[in-house]
């Protein structure tokens, strides 16, 4: 059995992946700039290293744990991270990473991106393919270290074929262990749509996310692809399947409530006017996958226990079907 390293082994996705591989019997190491809080049960078998990804602790992990595969999950999202932080981290680090497996002759590299990418807009095609250009860049900066994490590891994917590298553009990852930003606005008690607009939106489960990771890791293939869940929604029936409250919000005043909340990152404000829906037919194809938990059950499950401690008295009235 192989020894895998995950990063971003604090985030719910990396150990519900993590758990998936130690049932197969393989070796796990976790790796996260951010600190891990103890792991138990099958987990705790983890050994578990706190490091930034540019860093030369990686570079030790390396040598001494020598990977045959790296999954590395730990994109940096949170924007109250610093700029200069999360270019370290996602884009350096990334290089970093990508030339330590290149020294350790790792046969297999995911690296996992967003469908955030590709940005919003109204001339987006519908959908969105991995052939189309990346529009997010242009208006919202706080995105640009995703782009380039993304061009660097889609561009070593045809320069080091050495390597079998997979990069995963997933859209709205989700699910009752993931704290990204999508799954913290789902729970709020009160969801605000803007006012006028109503887009599809699409989301996956992290269960059906980390299946597409170990199929990425275990089928033979490699290149850039989508990942997706199953159908898409309008936003506001996304909200109705969540159990969420919603009131309008004029477009006028979303930056206002932006201060007062900081619900989500600026740049999300395109998504929520705008359909970003992509198609990920290349991977099911390539990969022999499909998603399994169907939209309502992604959502609910999703939000399940915030809504519980909002109405506790209504807690196991809702059904998902």
């Amino acid at each position: 059995m192989a020894t895998i390293l995950i990063t971003g082994m604090a985030g719910g996705l990396a150990q519900r992946v993590a758990r998936c591989l130690l049932e197969e019997g393989h070796e796990v190491v976790g790796v996260d700039y951010r600190p891990v809080p103890p792991l138990s049960g099958p987990l705790s078998a983890i050994r578990i290293y706190r490091a930034n990804y540019n860093k030369t602790i990686i570079e030790d992990l390396f040598r001494h744990h020598v990977p045959a595969e790296v999954l590395h999950l730990g994109r940096v999202g949170n924007l109250k991270e610093s700029l200069g932080k999360r270019f370290d981290l996602n884009v350096v680090g990334t290089q970093k990473i990508m030339n330590l497996c290149l020294q350790h002759h790792v046969r297999t590299l995911v690296v996992l991106s967003t469908f955030h990418i590709y940005g919003a807009h109204p001339a987006n095609h519908i959908p969105i393919s991995e052939e189309e250009p990346l529009r997010a860049g242009t208006e919202f900066p706080q995105i640009a270290d995703a782009i380039q994490l993304d061009n660097m590891a889609t561009s070593w994917v045809w320069r080091h074929p050495e390597v079998r590298i997979v990069v995963l553009r997933p859209t709205n990852v989700v699910g009752p262990n993931i704290y990204n930003t999508m799954s913290q606005f789902l729970r709020l008690r009160r969801v605000p749509h803007l006012l006028g607009f109503n887009p599809m939106m699409q989301f996956i489960h992290e269960e059906d996310m980390a299946s597409a990771i170990l199929a990425a890791r275990a089928v033979a293939g490699r290149g850039i692809f989508n990942v997706a869940g199953m159908g898409s929604v309008p936003w506001r029936t996304a909200l109705a399947l969540a159990g969420a409250k919603t009131f309008p919000l004029p477009s006028t005043l979303v930056r206002a409530y932006l201060r007062v909340t900081a619900a989500f990152p600026e740049y999300l404000i395109n998504f929520f006017k705008y359909p970003c829906i992509i198609s990920d037919r290349a991977f099911r194809e390539a990969f022999r996958w499909q998603p399994r938990v169907s939209l309502t059950d992604t959502l609910w499950s999703t939000v399940a226990e915030a809504r519980a401690r909002q109405n506790p008295s209504a807690a196991g009235s809702v059904s998902c079907g």
